[in-house]
């Protein structure tokens, strides 16, 4: 199952981009041998500045068809790393060929664009600076293909 993060804005080098680079490589390879990724992160600049309506259709663009759609809300879900790795592993066993992630902007995703078929997921009640949540998914997405198989990473 293909692994999408499809996020609003660019990172534009330094430690958040070296982090998610990495932890993109270990999921990559970890998740090789359990029928995950690649991972696979796109970068949506709306050059227009339409807010909210204007990046749900460059998000909706990016969106493979028939992927599992999770938008990061911080009203959505919020699994342990075990129910989240079981998620994950659901949607794969489920037969899915894709899964999107979805990060907005500033203002956060259009609300049609919060009720994603996978449901939405928080990383917590905190809000955090959308690069910032980029690391914790990609790493979030990396401790997930760890415990599903059985490394001792998620217990760091």
């Amino acid at each position: 199952m293909r692994v999408h993060v499809i996020a609003m804005g660019r990172l534009r080098g330094g430690p958040e981009a070296e982090l998610i680079a990495d932890y993109q490589r270990r999921f990559d390879r970890t998740g090789r041998a359990l029928s995950l990724g690649p991972l696979t992160v796109m970068e949506l600049d709306d050059r227009k500045g339409g807010g909210p309506a204007a990046e749900a259709q460059l998000i909706e663009r990016a969106i493979p068809q028939g992927a599992v759609v999770v938008p990061l809300d911080e009203r959505g879900d919020r699994p342990t790393s075990p129910e989240f790795a079981a998620r994950l592993a659901g949607w794969r066993d489920d037969g899915a060929g894709d899964v999107a992630f979805l990060i907005g902007g500033a203002d956060g995703l259009a609300p049609h664009l919060r009720r994603g078929s996978g449901g939405a997921l928080s990383l917590g009640r905190m809000v955090w600076p959308h690069k910032l949540a980029r690391v914790m998914l990609a790493e979030q997405l990396y401790r997930a293909a760890s415990i599903l198989a059985g490394a001792p990473y998620h217990r760091d």
